[in-house]
């Protein structure tokens, strides 16, 4: 894996091996691994064939789908407990139709007790071992983690939703599985904003926080000394999407965040086509590969410059092997060949990126930013307070070139940056601009509790850190306010008025990583620092590109502190670009979109 320091991946994957795949493991024994479709993407996202190969896993199958019988050998069963996954276990396990000759069962979660007794009178003879392994989340990044539960932002935020309550109760369950497997437990706070009466979601930050106080009092119980687990000193933050509107709005320059937003990119696979070459070509952009790391956070101005000297550093590391030529030398030229071309054919992969990237760009995306930054910090580029916001819109509006798409983000932009607009304004804007069919679109930012039409009682706007001296692009002024936020937190200046703690033993550091003196009860580990301490965020409605990579940048900035943050649905971008609104599709996934085009 190419990234440098703490990696969320290689903790999942050295999980996995130690609780399930030698946990199950004989001297010289083969084994087949069956997974259902959620194990297969979480095992995808920290390990490869190669690397279950070197386990003893001959193959891997999907429990779904057809598999010709091997009586000769045991199988490891790796699936979520759902009443489908149970039923495809025990078909497999039929007297006359047994495929494998025994089964190791490892759930990902707590497995029900009606499906567990499912398979106690069922196949109880065939199965060696079945354990809980709690391990039901997916690490889409080294510091990203994220949930498989299509649908909940619709269930979380829509008036019509009727399994709020439950969505927000596995959500719970997740985190404290994410918690589990850092071996953290964590003090609990979450963000209360003062004068948001949070009429529409009742504060679902505060609601999901306690819940998973509660997980975790469970998780970290032991029954054998009827003692709890103390406190670590990591964090938990809980925040709800409100809190940031505008991040989820902005046109964001960064290489990684600008191209899934503004080109076609599925699955993580870019696709694209060479000059002079009418062959289609996909490159995989993932951690496996070191240079898209380097480039991905990256401000696209300087990403044309770095490619290039990258490419010089290669080159200067073929040199080295020339000299006198020797047997010894030319294999060591053969060797680095493969590897070289490699590397040749990915900067022609991200230089085709950055080329599309700009195309976008230029133009109407290259119009809109400016004004855009402008609305969203609140001042111009030579630090002059905007006076006059409408006659920065305007032109936007009535631009027949501007898609509808783009002159909704303008006019919410507008709308976050006077906090609130009157009825009356509104339908103006909404005629100026003749998007009256997505009106619901601007209306439904309500549900999560962010000001669209002004009362008498204004929510207050954060109070921003001056990065004045940090910023080096015009058109990239905008700092997400999760920065704010994961700094203060690490050097302990969150406001406890605004961020109650969940418990009376809540964890807190200072820049040194001094435990507070409110922390009640010691950990038990004995030195927390030696794993380093985490900074654990979870944003209840999804994260953009641009906070992830805030994690990131306060991590690398922090002697102390790794910054882990997570979502509970992963969605690309083709899905994104659709507009929708509340009831209209049965893919209540593509609710999210209504909302916010930038979020992952």
């Amino acid at each position: 894996m190419a990234t440098a320091g703490y990696s969320l991946k290689i903790v999942v994957w050295q999980k996995i091996k130690n609780l399930i795949l030698d946990d199950c493991m004989e001297e010289g024994e083969w084994k087949i691994l069956i997974l259902d479709h959620y194990t297969t993407k979480l095992l995808s996202s920290c390990c490869k064939m190669s690397t279950l190969m070197s386990e003893k896993i001959s193959v891997v199958e999907d429990l779904h789908k057809t598999r010709e019988p091997v009586p000769n050998m045991k199988a490891i069963y790796f699936i979520t407990p759902t009443e489908k996954s149970i039923e495809a276990l025990v078909n497999d396990f039929r007297k006359k139709n047994q495929k494998y000759k025994a089964a190791y069962v490892y759930f990902t979660d707590y497995c029900p007790d009606n499906l567990f007794s499912q398979l106690k009178t069922t196949c109880s003879k065939s199965i060696k071992r079945c354990k809980e392994v709690n391990l039901s989340f997916l690490s889409h990044e080294s510091q990203v983690f994220t949930f498989d539960i299509p649908g909940a932002f619709y269930s979380i935020y829509s008036p019509d939703s009727k399994d709020k309550n439950d969505i927000m109760e596995m959500m719970a369950e997740k985190i404290a599985t994410v918690c589990a497997i850092l071996d953290e437990n964590p003090g609990v706070r979450y963000r209360k904003e003062h004068g948001n009466d949070y009429s529409f979601t009742g504060n679902n930050a505060e609601y999901l926080a306690h819940l998973t106080e509660e997980k975790l009092a469970n998780h970290y119980k032991l029954a054998e000394e009827c003692n709890i687990k103390g406190k670590t000193q990591s964090q938990l933050l809980i925040i709800d999407r409100g809190f940031d509107p505008i991040s989820s709005i902005l046109h964001e320059l960064t290489f990684q965040a600008m191209a899934y937003d503004l080109l076609a990119i599925e699955n993580n696979i870019y696709r694209y086509e060479i000059k002079n070459d009418s062959s289609s070509r996909e490159a995989l952009l993932d951690e496996d590969d070191a240079l898209w790391v380097n480039l991905r956070h990256l401000h696209i101005a300087e990403v044309g410059d770095k490619i290039p000297k990258l490419v010089k550093e290669l080159a200067k590391s073929s040199k080295a092997t020339e000299g006198k030529v020797t047997v010894s030398s030319l294999s060591q030229m053969m060797k680095k060949l493969p590897a070289f071309r490699k590397q040749k054919a990915k900067q022609t992969t991200y230089l085709t990126l950055a080329e599309d990237c700009m195309k976008h760009f230029n133009g109407i995306v290259k119009k809109m930013c400016k004004a855009e930054q402008d609305l969203a910090v609140g001042t111009d580029a030579q630090s002059q307070k905007i006076k006059d916001p409408m006659r920065i819109i305007l032109p936007f509006l009535l631009d027949k070139s501007i898609g509808d798409y783009d002159k909704l983000r303008i006019i919410l932009l507008y709308i976050f940056h006077v906090n609130g607009t009157t009825e009356e304004n509104l339908g103006k804007l909404i005629q100026h601009g003749k998007i009256a069919e997505n009106r619901d679109i601007i209306e439904n930012w309500k549900f999560l509790d962010v000001p669209i039409l002004s009362s008498g009682t204004q929510q207050r706007k954060p109070v921003r850190k001056d990065r004045s001296a940090e910023e080096s692009f015009e058109l990239s002024r905008w700092t997400p306010i999760i920065k704010d936020i994961m700094e203060d937190s690490i050097a302990n200046k969150l406001d406890s008025h605004d961020w109650p703690h969940c418990s009376g033993c809540s964890a807190a550091w200072n820049g040194s990583g001094a435990v507070s003196a409110r922390q009640g009860n010691k950990s038990n580990l004995p030195d927390d620092r030696r794993g380093g301490l985490k900074l654990i965020i979870f944003i209840i409605g999804g994260i953009t590109y641009s906070e992830m990579r805030c994690a990131y940048e306060v991590s690398k900035a922090s002697k102390c502190c790794e910054v882990i943050i997570g979502k509970y649905f992963e969605i690309s971008y083709s899905t994104a670009i659709q507009p929708c609104k509340f009831g209209i599709y049965s893919n209540v996934d593509q609710i999210i979109v209504s909302f916010m085009p930038n979020l992952w």
